[in-house]
């Protein structure tokens, strides 16, 4: 069984706790580590390694920074593999989704070693005789990110390297749910070599999330996870005056014209619905219909559902693999079986699923809900697991409408061959991340990743130059030499 450690200045450290929270295989039941559930006295050694590193890195010429960067982007690349295999293990996504993962968090830190030229200021000249002005950015001080479950190696990297590279230091809190793969990577963050304090990881739960929404000398903090939480974290750490992105929940609609290559968007869909069990903030949830599409799509989206081979994530051939957890899977069954008592009807069921030689997983088949009816539960709760659910309208106006009434703004999605519609839906749908012709519309790491409504919460968000401004603060000097004075000199 891995031994979970905190990891600060540049040590491993017991952390010397009564508590701790199992790490279990979802697909087998096996608990394969044990999260310390620190407190507050380890969040205040973390915060005082990296605020004690600060001045020094702060002062690390940027160029210098990047360094540590490629090092680091090398080593997450020779051990793709056995992060990947680990995020499997803990979070029961296949091996192929985990290593995709750790494509986008190794892209983000390639993204950060550009920093020379992201972090450069501006100057204007002469903005009046002998004046000029000039804008810097400046790094923060000590930043930390509380992780969530479903991207235990990725989105780390959509903060960290920013933070980094900006001349931050830095604290990561992963869930506790899923520790064993962030051990791991920063395994390879102390072969990089930073200086101590530089960057620190440290385990626990609610103590320790509220330790670092408190801490005076903590200074940005981002976050990813359901609306509830996100709104408090926002809430809290705003309050303590400090910057926050907070990553919501999200119910995302897909809308099929009847123009679109119903294979083409079959396929796409059901990947985004059911790829990592629907665990991902970016998952479609609600398939829209429009006018004639219905027949023929319902019918293909039933046959992927059904035919999408679920298993143990390290299995070949498996395409899904099982919740986080068995009170995951109950609260998924009973979401379900709310939409069934609301009226929807359930195409395909995948309630009761066992996996011969683990039958103690958390496994939940894909599921296709038809009917469910705008501002019923099923309609506005995120169900987070494997449930596509179906809705029509006779227009593409009725269909932006239904996108839009959602309180979630995180990701909306079209099909079509049409040029027009395509325009209409991406200048009209409020949603932060739009997908034509994708069902995963997650950006680049050179783009923001962003959400609206109660989707998100802040200003500047995680990846690409968001990042640089989340992680940086202006300071604008207003500067005149006169010639007389150099004369004297």
């Amino acid at each position: 069984m891995t031994k979970i450690l905190n990891y600060i200045n540049n040590e491993w450290v017991d952390p010397k706790v009564s508590e701790y929270a199992d790490v279990i295989n979802p697909a087998t039941g096996e608990v394969i580590a044990k999260t310390p559930l620190s407190g507050k006295d380890v969040v205040d050694a973390a915060t005082k390694a990296a605020s004690d590193a600060f001045p020094t890195w702060r002062q690390t010429p940027v160029q210098d920074r990047i360094q540590y960067l490629f090092k680091l982007r090398d080593l997450l690349k020779a051990n793709h593999d056995e992060i990947g295999r680990l995020i499997s293990m803990e979070c029961g996504k296949t091996f192929g989704e985990a290593k995709a993962e750790m494509v986008r968090a190794i892209e983000n830190v390639e993204v950060a070693c550009g920093m020379p030229m992201m972090m450069k200021g501006e100057i204007a000249e002469d903005i009046a005789p002998g004046i000029d002005e000039i804008m810097l950015r400046q790094p923060l001080g000590v930043c930390a990110t509380i992780a969530p479950f479903n991207f235990p190696g990725m989105i780390p990297f959509w903060y960290l390297p920013y933070a980094l590279a900006t001349g931050n230091t830095y604290i990561v809190k992963p869930s506790e749910k899923v520790s064993t793969s962030m051990q791991f990577i920063f395994e390879l963050i102390e072969q990089v070599g930073f200086p101590k304090g530089v960057v620190n990881m440290v385990h626990g739960a609610k103590e320790a999330v509220d330790g670092i929404l408190d801490h005076p000398d903590i200074r940005a903090i981002t976050f990813v996870g359901s609306t509830n939480i996100a709104k408090y974290v926002y809430k809290r750490a705003a309050e303590n005056g400090k910057r926050v992105q907070a990553q919501g929940g999200a119910k995302n609609p897909v809308i099929i014209m009847p123009d679109a290559d119903m294979d083409m968007a079959t396929k796409i869909i059901a990947d985004s619905a059911f790829g990592c069990a629907g665990q991902r903030c970016l998952a479609v949830s609600l398939a829209v219909t429009v006018a004639e599409a219905r027949n023929n799509f319902t019918e293909l989206i039933c046959d992927a559902a059904a035919s999408r081979t679920v298993g143990y994530g390290m299995d070949e051939g498996v395409q899904m693999g099982p919740l986080i957890s068995q009170e995951s899977k109950g609260r998924v069954e009973q979401l379900i079986g709310m939409g069934a008592k609301e009226g929807a009807s359930a195409l395909v069921d995948g309630r009761g699923t066992t996996i011969k030689g683990y039958e103690n997983g958390s496994f939940v088949r894909p599921t296709v809900l038809a009917d469910v009816q705008p501002n019923s539960g099923m309609w506005k709760t995120e169900v987070f697991g494997p449930v596509l659910s179906m809705m029509h309208v006779n227009t593409i106006e009725e269909a932006i409408k239904l996108a839009n009434s959602h309180v979630y703004g995180n990701q909306a999605s079209l099909f079509t061959s049409s040029g027009s519609i395509a325009r209409k839906f991406r200048y009209e749908v409020e949603a932060g991340n739009v997908g034509i012709n994708i069902g995963v519309a997650a950006p680049m790491a050179f783009f923001p990743f962003s959400g609206w409504k109660d989707s998100f919460f802040g200003d500047m968000h995680g990846q690409g130059m968001d990042a640089v401004e989340f992680f940086t603060q202006k300071k604008v000097v207003v500067e005149r030499w006169p010639k007389e004075w150099s004369r004297k000199f």
